[in-house]
């Protein structure tokens, strides 16, 4: 299949942060990009800087963001490359049920609505790329944000299985898990981080994982040294 379907990419969480960094990279390398987000007046100036098409998406409503994503997968004609980079969470030891709520329902039930919509797609053309964004925090249940570190275990297990449902159809689609540990953006509410990268930086290594179709990748790439760690440790509790 000859087009230019796979020099196009979408990028969901593109307004700031991981998202807007790893868009700034595609763009420079010539890719066309459709760029969501739910801050459009922020989408919008970065989608006039880079030439590319801005879309409003929020993760809070799966039904509306599988729609959002579905609508701009046919404006583009289609993607080879689907990025889901938005998220939230919060420190929330008191248990309070609305940053529960929307941590899981954004993490979880949003992110699993607009990855099915792409990996979905995908499999229709027969090729593709889907990356999304988990966490180190997936290994390890929190007492400070519980639901923020089941989400992102939710993430990256998800992704598992939509990569085994490739293997299983025998087909080219690569599917990547990202887990960051601190990153110097505004989901960063650590009391006190280390080794923190900043967008750019953690934007490079993403993309060098995208480059070589990686199946995992922790960013920065130290962290992985944790997560060994983490995994060989006690369940908490």
């Amino acid at each position: 299949m000859i087009d230019i379907v796979p020099r196009t990419a979408i990028i969901i969480g593109a307004s700031s942060g991981i998202g807007e960094a790893l868009a700034r990279r595609l763009a420079a390398e010539g890719w066309r990009l459709g760029l969501m987000a739910r801050r459009l007046d922020r989408l919008n100036a970065l989608a006039a800087e880079m030439n590319a098409v801005a879309a409003p998406i929020d993760l809070d409503d799966a039904a509306a963001a599988r729609q959002a994503l579905a609508a701009l997968l046919d404006r583009l004609g289609g993607a080879g490359l689907v990025v889901l980079s938005a998220g939230t969470g919060h420190l929330n030891p008191a248990l309070d049920w609305a940053p529960e709520r929307e941590t899981i329902a954004v993490n979880a039930l949003g992110f699993a609505a607009v990855a099915q919509v792409a990996m979905t797609h995908f499999l229709a053309r027969g090729s593709g790329h889907l990356v999304g964004i988990s966490s180190v925090a997936k290994l390890r249940g929190s007492g400070g944000a519980p639901a923020y570190a089941a989400s992102k275990a939710f993430v990256s297990t998800y992704l598992d299985g939509l990569r085994d449902l490739a293997k299983r159809r025998g087909l080219p689609i690569a599917v990547t898990e990202i887990a960051p540990g601190f990153v110097d953006t505004a989901m960063m509410k650590a009391d006190r981080p280390f080794w923190v990268a900043t967008p750019a930086k953690a934007a490079a290594q993403i993309h060098a994982a995208i480059r070589r179709r990686a199946r995992h990748a922790y960013v920065t790439r130290r962290w992985g040294l944790i997560g060994f760690l983490l995994r060989r440790l006690p369940a908490p509790g």
